[in-house]
């Protein structure tokens, strides 16, 4: 294997992992996720967020193992924009809240850029 091949696939395991990982917890604190998501008025958040973070593993699996790894990056890039705008909601935040959210959004452009490259890269 080449170096840059060898950074293809390590990339690809970190980035996929990043969401199985997160998939994963979710089952672990439920309840904790599901209070801000009912607090935004989103209906059904229990299940939204289950069904979220069965695509969100299920899909970083696929990243992972290259199976259509471009379309699931691109799902993935979507699930990223909808979960940062239901859990990182800035414009309704002041002060240390406010600042935390713009950071995640700011992470989550990064990641959604990592995806992007999975994607040109498998399509």
């Amino acid at each position: 294997m080449t170096t840059p091949e060898f950074l293809m696939v390590f990339g690809r395991v970190l980035i996929g992992g990043l969401f199985v990982v997160a998939g994963v917890r979710h089952f672990f604190i439920l309840p904790a996720v599901t209070a801000p998501m009912a607090a935004r008025g989103i209906p059904h958040p229990g299940l939204v967020l289950i069904t979220g973070s069965i695509f969100e593993a299920f899909a970083g699996l696929m990243v992972i193992f290259g199976f259509y790894a471009g379309w699931a990056a691109l799902g993935l890039v979507a699930f990223t924009l909808i979960a940062s705008w239901i859990m990182l909601d800035f414009w309704n935040k002041d002060g240390f809240p406010r600042d935390g959210a713009i950071n995640g959004w700011t992470a989550n452009i990064g990641v959604i850029g990592g995806l992007l490259i999975v994607a040109a890269q498998d399509l």
